[in-house]
């Protein structure tokens, strides 16, 4: 019956996922759609994207044709059609023939040089913008953003400079490619220091691209990793199903579970393989598509720990159904459902930077406390479960469960231990993960410098999902004595263990209960010769 509350869950993809399927999102190509300057200490500006890019494997020669493909091994970020736009008011403050009525400046910056812009007269709150007594001390260009050179490359971080001319109500930047020669995590931002282009907007947009795809940095390794993780899955689906099938006559409702569990990872993994190479190909992420592998992903982590807590509560071994349980079971499994795949389309669906945004802690909290519900009550019940069986004298479930506990302990304690070597700082290494631990690396890594090993993250929960889904698979293989683990009158189990206990073969090759037989007698002709022997006395 739990069986079939948790095989439910496998229906919750919505009509939205259907009708979005055509649908995509641009997510390594950032569009601007008239986003509005926004007031930040002394200057205005717009955040125009934040990804790791690797660097080219080579710079084209200047003013040359030159094609470019999505695996041609340059990476770059193109500006194409990027417009400004400010207000009739401020546009006519100024002559119709000014040359210079108004700047705007295109900041782009790796990381690690983000000290480089702006800075502080007296070492107090700083500026972005050079004001008279910056240009004074640091010999800026008073209403021009500060920019100090890098020490291993005076033309970084990159300025390009957008001048409006007399009474122009737009101005646009011709289309342009800046090639990436480091790998770092790039930040772009158009800046005015104007305070006569307050509320200006700006449209268009910027396509970044890596040496081997539009991919951003973070991702690019997870396209391979999800290719290794199809096979394995192809692998252990391959082993179930030849005993699933060998021993069809003998399954029991647990193992249903299992093959929807294992049919749902395939799944998962081949949808997000997909997905990443069809992203990057194109630099488009459809939403229909990435909506579909979140909910599957959803859904298996929710059937998963479902089948955890189904096991822990000897379901099918113990009990024959979860009887008043069900429906509690069935109600958390829905909660966590939704909570795991609103935060996964926030995560995924649509999302364009590589840092996240400050929406997707607020859907944290609810998936990371559900999470420790379920752990908990995951071993309350396995607990009181190993206390039933030991009292029954069942050796033979006792010791699959005890080895089951065994692998959940080691699963929990691997998962502790990985969040707190994760959580160290490490400057040079560093993906729905676990929510506590990405909550910790927007805290200490804000301005994401450890992009290049995020992909780990999400892979570790990957494999240790798959692990322990193997070890279960070992624990409750369909065989011959499958149904010795089924639930069974609990007398009747207690007298078949008694007897399979007395009948096991002795070393020497006599049975045991024959050997019983013989002592026995043995014992009895022994106390007639004592009383034979004293009445002789």
């Amino acid at each position: 019956m739990a069986c079939i509350s948790v095989q439910c869950l496998l229906l919750l993809p919505t009509l939205a996922i259907l009708l979005s399927l055509f649908t995509s999102v641009e997510s390594s190509i950032h569009i601007y759609n008239r986003d509005p300057f926004r007031e930040v200490g002394n200057a205005y500006l717009v955040s125009g994207g934040s990804e790791g890019v690797a660097s080219s494997r080579f710079i084209p020669p200047p003013r040359r044709p030159f094609r470019s493909t999505a695996h041609d091994g340059l990476s770059y970020i193109r500006f194409e059609n990027i417009t400004f736009w400010r207000s009739k008011a401020a546009a006519d403050q100024h002559p119709t023939m000014a040359y210079n009525s108004g700047l705007v400046q295109i900041i782009i910056f790796e990381a690690t040089n983000r000290d480089n812009i702006g800075g502080s007269p007296y070492g107090g709150q700083r500026s972005i913008c050079c004001t008279a007594d910056l240009a004074k001390l640091e010999g800026c260009k008073q209403g021009e953003v500060i920019r100090t050179p890098s020490v291993t490359d005076a033309n970084w971080p990159m300025v390009l400079n957008v001048n409006f001319k007399g009474r122009q109500l737009s101005v646009q930047l011709k289309k342009k490619e800046v090639y990436i020669k480091k790998t770092g995590m790039y930040n772009l931002f158009f800046i005015s220091c104007d305070p006569k282009l307050k509320g200006m907007k700006v449209s268009g947009k910027t396509v970044w691209k890596n040496p081997d795809g539009y991919l951003p940095g973070r991702m690019s390794p997870l396209m391979k990793f999800y290719a290794i993780m199809t096979v394995a899955y192809i692998l252990l689906t391959a082993i179930w199903c030849l005993q699933y099938v060998r021993h069809r006559q003998d399954v029991l409702p647990l193992q249903y579970c299992i093959t929807g569990v294992i049919a749902l990872g395939l799944l998962e993994m081949i949808f997000w393989y997909f997905d990443y190479a069809y992203f990057n190909n194109t630099g488009a992420r459809p939403v229909g598509l990435t909506s579909w592998v979140v909910t599957i992903g959803a859904t298996r982590r929710t059937v998963s720990r479902l089948l955890i807590l189904s096991i822990s509560m000897g379901y099918g071994v113990v009990r024959p159904t979860l009887g008043g349980l069900t429906t509690k079971v069935l109600l958390l499994g829905i909660t966590y459902f939704v909570a795991s795949i609103l935060l996964n389309i926030t995560e995924y669906v649509g999302t364009i930077n590589d840092i996240a945004g400050r929406a997707r802690i607020l859907l944290v909290l609810p998936d990371a406390l559900l999470d420790a519900f379920l752990i908990l009550w995951i071993f309350t019940s396995l607990s009181k479960t190993l206390e039933q069986l030991q009292a029954k004298r069942s050796s033979v479930k006792l010791d699959i469960y005890r080895q089951f506990s065994n692998a959940l302990a080691i699963t929990v304690i691997a998962s502790v231990a990985w969040i707190g070597y994760e959580g160290l700082p490490q400057p040079a290494k560093l993906k729905s993960s676990s929510p506590f631990l990405q909550v910790y690396f927007k805290a200490t890594d804000p301005f994401n410098e450890r992009w290049q090993g995020g992909w780990i993250i999400t892979a570790f929960w990957d494999i240790l999902a798959f692990g322990l889904l193997c070890v279960i698979c070992y624990l409750w293989a369909p065989s011959q004595t499958s149904q010795r683990y089924a639930y069974s009158d609990a007398r009747g189990e207690d007298e078949d263990e008694e007897t399979e206990s007395l009948c096991k073969e002795t070393p020497q090759g006599d049975i045991g209960l024959i050997k019983m037989d013989r002592k026995e007698g043995s014992d009895s002709s022994d106390v007639e010769d004592d009383t034979q022997e004293g009445k002789r006395k």
